[in-house]
């Protein structure tokens, strides 16, 4: 049964930037763009971009909270610091449940990185190089942009439908990879009912079930003893994403649970930052900074 997010999470946010790189003068800071709709809904984001000519690899953060709470100011630290490190950075609301039920979520994210495509020339970014970071619920989100292609569906009609929707490298900090083992409330408030009652629902919000050998590289961040999203679902998805050949990495947080703190956040951070630099900019990561918090 998935909880309500652990407080971890939001330090997991946190640790990616300092208040004082927050404020640093390198990058241009946008807030409250507003980037399609959901529904008869408004959707937001802020968005970090750079100093320079450009173009930037992209990336869209997505933030946790059991599909149903969380807010996207949660990752402007994370945004400022992706933006000092050569990259256009988003953190986007989306719509949640119970109000609204899946696929509200994840067409929202999908129409964010359509955003991010249509309006690249203005944002300075390079539309062949946009990845997503996500943590918990938000991870599970990022992983659906990284596995469905359009065929797919559940693209939702929030904009700029003639643009893709795919993103190319996905960090996973503990996201959910098959939603069909999972029971209870809140789960059942997002995908609108139990898996007995809506076994396609489930089928169709479970990353697992749409890799192909085209998917986007992964690099997932999972604690041995999760007590909300079970260390087994990361040990799935590595094996899967193996077998068909993707590139991928399985960062594990021995005795763990959802989310870390000490050494550890700061490890998971360098190894989050570097996958994204190895895939997205085809680099080793170049950065003097070693302490993230």
């Amino acid at each position: 049964m998935i909880r309500r997010i652990a407080w971890p999470l939001l330090a997991l946010g946190l640790v990616f930037c300092s208040p004082a790189l927050a404020q640093d003068q390198k990058f241009e800071m946008k807030s409250n763009v507003v980037y399609g709709k959901g529904g008869d809904k408004e959707l937001h984001m802020d968005i970090a971009i750079p100093k320079g000519k450009g173009p930037f690899p992209a990336v869209v953060a997505i933030h946790g909270g059991s599909w149903r709470s969380g807010n996207k100011m949660m990752f402007l630290p994370l945004i400022a610091r992706l933006a000092k490190l050569g990259y256009v950075a988003v953190t986007i609301e989306y719509r949640f449940a119970p109000k609204y039920k899946f696929p509200a979520q994840i067409e929202d994210s999908k129409c964010a990185v359509r955003y991010l495509r249509a309006n690249a020339k203005a944002l300075k970014i390079d539309t062949k190089k946009i990845g997503a970071i996500g943590f918990s619920a938000g991870a599970h989100l990022a992983l659906l942009l990284g596995t469905m292609n359009k065929a797919d569906g559940l693209e939702g009609k929030g904009g700029h439908a003639s643009h893709s929707s795919k993103v190319q490298t996905v960090v996973n900090y503990f996201g959910p990879t098959d939603v069909r083992t999972f029971s209870g409330k809140i789960i059942e408030d997002f995908l609108g009912g139990s898996k007995k009652d809506k076994p396609e629902v489930y089928k169709k919000a479970t990353p697992l079930l749409y890799l192909d050998k085209s998917d986007a590289p992964v690099i997932t961040l999972h604690g041995t003893k999760d007590p909300l999203v079970p260390y087994k679902q990361a040990l799935d998805l590595d094996k899967a994403l193996k077998k068909l050949g993707i590139a991928n990495q399985l960062w594990t947080a021995k005795d763990e649970g959802h989310g870390w703190g000490g050494e550890k956040l700061e490890k998971s951070a360098q190894a989050a930052i570097a996958f994204l630099d190895k895939h997205l900019k085809g680099t080793k990561t170049v950065e003097k900074k070693k302490k993230f918090y």
